[in-house]
């Protein structure tokens, strides 16, 4: 029976058992675990003398869905399957001629899409013909508070820990794209010391670039403990390395926590578990809300989250005709504090 929405390490499980489906659908907004199982069938289901013989890669861009078929319906000549790999298939136009292959599709050809940052028309035949004879696979985008947990799942997949003060900084630097997160990992485990089995903040500093204590956590503690020195001295040096430290990132991230101080005042029930659902943070962060609530009642906070908008809109040229981004966060942050 045909395999539908499977997760990624379920296909990854029957494609190393050697158990193949004639057709695989993968599609999403997140491109990081198609490429994965893309690349594994590209890599691994053939040696390299079948690959020259037996694979044919084609892109969307480039092909049509008649070439398409033509190349699934050859017969394999040194290898007991063949694979067909369309990459960029969101860009294919005649979908529905796929129709006419889906009717009977070779059992010795793996047929692998490879469709993109979105998925299809449920409604279209092809599409209700395809989840009925393949595997089809869908890559969700990862929200921002699901980024920590996989970071932290991907390290320890790979035999190593990770702090959470690194996993913070991993995910204000990267954001959700989590294929530049799998490989700035993979060299971290690569070029990590002998015998390092964390990865900590300091790792991450050096090897990526990321300061440990200059960096939007950073600065959103201070402002939780009212620590006037060491947020003005981040607000400087932000100034300075406006590269890495975009004011956009910066009130984002202000912007989300502030939200989602205001929806703490609210909560009636303020347990860390019942918060960290709620907030849908990880638990660690929960007693961040806790101190910033003691910090900033629900008025004053109403009053911050009105003053990063208005950053923000000057940020972007209204209603100001000089100042910078260091100079309005600047003023921002002592707005915050006073």
């Amino acid at each position: 029976m045909a395999k539908q929405t499977l997760t990624a390490d379920s296909i990854l499980g029957d494609l190393r058992r050697g158990a193949y489906s004639p057709i695989y659908f993968l599609m999403g907004e997140e491109p990081y675990y198609i490429d994965l199982i893309s690349d594994y069938i590209q890599n691994h289901v053939l040696d390299e003398m079948q690959r020259e013989f037996d694979q044919t890669v084609l892109y969307g861009k480039d092909t049509d869905m008649r070439t398409v078929i033509n190349a699934a319906k050859r017969y394999p000549m040194m290898a007991p399957v063949q694979v067909v790999i369309v990459r960029e298939a969101q860009l294919i136009k005649d979908w529905d001629n796929l129709v006419y292959y889906l009717q009977q599709p070779l059992k010795s050809t793996l047929l692998v899409f490879c469709y993109k940052y979105g998925t299809p028309d449920g409604r279209k035949k092809w599409f209700a013909m395809l989840k009925e004879r393949g595997v089809v696979f869908e890559s969700p985008r990862v929200r921002d508070y699901e980024v920590g947990a996989w970071i932290k799942r991907y390290a320890q997949n790979k035999g190593m820990a990770i702090d959470e003060k690194a996993v913070m900084m991993l995910g204000e630097f990267l954001g959700t794209d989590l294929s530049k997160i799998a490989n700035e990992l993979d060299k971290l485990l690569i070029t990590r010391p002998a015998g390092t089995e964390r990865i900590t903040p300091e790792i991450i500093e050096k090897n990526i670039g990321i300061s440990k204590d200059y960096n939007v956590f950073e600065l959103q503690a201070a402002l939780i403990n009212r620590d006037v020195l060491k947020a003005n001295r981040i607000v400087r040096y932000f100034a300075e390395n406006k590269k890495a430290n975009p004011l956009v990132m910066v009130l984002a991230q202000l912007f989300n926590f502030f939200s989602n101080l205001m929806l703490f005042h609210y909560l009636p029930d303020k347990s860390q578990m019942a918060v960290a659902s709620e907030l849908k943070i990880n638990p660690y962060f929960v007693k961040d809300y806790q101190k910033a609530a003691q910090t900033f009642n629900a008025w004053k906070t109403m009053f911050i989250i009105s003053y990063i908008r208005e950053t923000d809109a000057r940020a972007k040229g209204l209603e100001n005709a000089s100042a910078d981004e260091g100079e309005l966060l600047k003023e921002l942050v002592f707005k915050i504090l006073h």
